[in-house]
């Protein structure tokens, strides 16, 4: 029967052999060896699925204690269970059995019975204890499980209330880089060669587990007046382990001085601090502090908060005029959102706006926005204001969405709006990453009338030949590189060949965050078609962007 468990019958005799065979086959699936090299040539096949040894101490080839001292020195062996059988019943026979890592030990005669019963016993407890391991121990890297980590780390504490506790937290950076690109093979040798290196700096007071992935958990006891984890997390890796070369890891840090706060929670602000510092080039771990839990707590607020704000109009679009360099007038406008909540007050986008594209938010407040400019684009033309185009920002998760054309182009058709008064404005890092879908969206846009415009041009990964690849009209240069680069002496500024090289490209250049007359009368020189900033006006509601419109 293919589900019965199996039995390794390690005897020279093949009398012997014979006869544990027919007591075991009832219940088991038998497999023999005459000596121990035999045995171990079955083990290299068959370890994961042998649960007991029935082993017999003198053999030609490869003796029993030899035996038993070869697989106790194999950590994927020493867990299985060894019956010596000998023909001695001596307590010295016995015991020396014992001290080669034997699990129990039989004299002959064989005595049915006794042997099944044993056999039984020490099975149902190996498996037991498997178990257990399994529960206690990552499969991985052999480190503590993480709820074994916290019950460790609870029994520390309430044995020792007046000692000094730390918990820290570790953070590959990138790690799902090395799995993409060298498989999960090379992902898993370096978790466990990173496993095999912090166990061997952890001091007397100190123990660890694997959490999740590439993240994990370290128990510290300080000793005396050293900080115990500042030796452990201030060393270079990459210089440590070759291996490494390419890995980075960050650590958080939390002092435990309120005891009453569980475990769980107690690692959850280790992993904040290194969180903090996950993506700053020169800092490698972090301290927690109570303005991180602060900062978490607000964030959860804004989070709880975001879909009432939106149904209950709570976010406000402001409008922040472009001025023609050559003309000296109002051209058009840029949205941009605001939120006035009815307890906080007006938030700065600086806060929420980040939160609301980490946590996916982002798509919904953009069709607000764009509802609310097509809403007042219409209302102008009923009133018979004057129209000027307005630009409208488009994220990444706008166009992973997959339905952006359907839902512009609804808006327009829906309010009457020409599309070419809608301008709609991508920032230029969201072409780094899939760069096909986005090209394929922005050049259906741009075929339809919609005038599309490069925000933040400056601000990262500029490429003009990134702009060759894609339908553009409008070329917005960021608020820095213009600043920058007005900072400069004419004859040293890049601003000028820039400006030439777009408008080559037959592309219009519009300059953010003008904020005086030089910088103003520095852009026109250069050719500039278009700025906005604070020289000019800055982000205005709908009432004082309307009076101005209309003069």
């Amino acid at each position: 029967m293919a589900g019965r468990k199996r039995v390794l019958i390690v005897e020279d005799n093949d009398i012997n052999r014979e006869m544990l065979a027919d007591i075991l086959d009832v219940n088991y699936r038998v497999l023999q060896a005459e000596n121990g090299q035999a045995a171990l040539d079955i083990l290299a096949e068959q370890k994961n699925h042998i649960s007991l040894i029935l082993l017999d101490v003198q053999m030609p080839v490869m003796d029993g204690y030899t035996f038993l001292d070869r697989i106790k020195a194999d950590k994927e062996y020493s867990m299985i269970p060894v019956i010596v059988m000998t023909q001695s019943n001596s307590e010295e026979d016995e015991l020396a059995a014992l001290d080669h890592g034997a699990t129990d030990f039989l004299p002959k005669p064989y005595r049915p019975q006794i042997i099944l019963h044993r056999v039984a016993s020490l099975i149902k407890l190996r498996e037991t204890a498997a178990i257990a391991n399994l529960l206690q121990y990552d499969r991985l890297t052999g480190l503590y499980t993480k709820d074994y980590f916290y019950q460790k780390v609870r029994e520390y504490m309430a044995e020792d209330s007046e000692e000094t506790y730390f918990i820290v937290g570790s953070n590959f950076v990138n790690f799902k880089l090395v799995n993409d690109a060298s498989g999960t093979m090379m992902g898993d040798y370096l978790l466990k060669e990173f496993s095999r290196f912090v166990k061997a700096r952890l001091g007397d007071f100190a123990f660890c587990c694997r959490y999740s992935a590439d993240r994990f958990l370290f128990f510290f006891k300080q000793e005396k007046d050293q900080l115990v984890w500042q030796k452990f997390v201030d060393f270079d890796l990459q210089e440590t382990v070759p291996d490494f070369k390419n890995i980075v890891v960050r650590w958080g840090i939390y002092e435990i001085k309120d005891r009453t706060i569980p475990v769980e929670m107690m690692c959850d602000r280790a992993f904040l601090a290194a969180d903090r510092i996950k993506h700053q080039y020169n800092q490698s771990w972090s301290v927690y502090d109570e303005s991180l839990r602060d900062e978490l707590l607000r964030e959860q607020a804004i989070i709880s908060a975001m879909d009432t704000a939106l149904s209950e109009k709570q976010f406000d679009v402001y409008l922040q005029p472009k001025f023609s360099l050559s003309r000296n007038c109002m051209a058009g406008a840029e949205a941009l959102v605001r939120w006035i909540h009815p307890e906080w007050g007006f938030m700065s986008p600086g806060e929420f706006i980040p939160l609301f594209e980490k946590n996916g938010f982002i798509p919904k407040l953009d069709r607000y926005v764009w509802e609310w400019v097509c809403a007042k684009l219409s209302e102008w033309k009923q009133k018979g204001y004057p129209i000027v185009p307005v630009s409208v920002n488009i994220s990444r998760a706008d166009v992973f969405h997959g339905d952006l054309v359907d839902t512009i182009t609804s808006l327009t058709k829906k309010y009457d709006i020409d599309p070419a008064y809608l301008h709609l404005e991508i920032t230029e890092s969201a072409y780094t990453s899939n760069t096909n879908q986005i090209i394929q969206a922005i050049d259906h846009l741009h075929s339809l009338g919609y005038v599309i415009e490069m925000d933040d041009f400056g601000s990262g990964y500029s490429s003009f030949n990134m702009l060759s690849q894609m339908s553009t009209d409008v070329l917005k240069l960021d608020m820095k590189f213009i600043q920058n680069e007005l900072a400069k002496p004419a004859e040293q500024s890049f601003l000028q060949d820039v400006i030439n090289m777009a408008h080559r490209a037959k592309l219009t250049v519009v300059a953010e965050g003008v904020e005086t007359l030089e910088q103003a009368e520095r852009l026109m020189l250069a050719g500039c078609d278009y700025a906005q900033g604070y020289y000019y006006a800055k982000p205005l509601p709908l009432a004082e962007f309307e009076r101005m419109l209309t003069k």
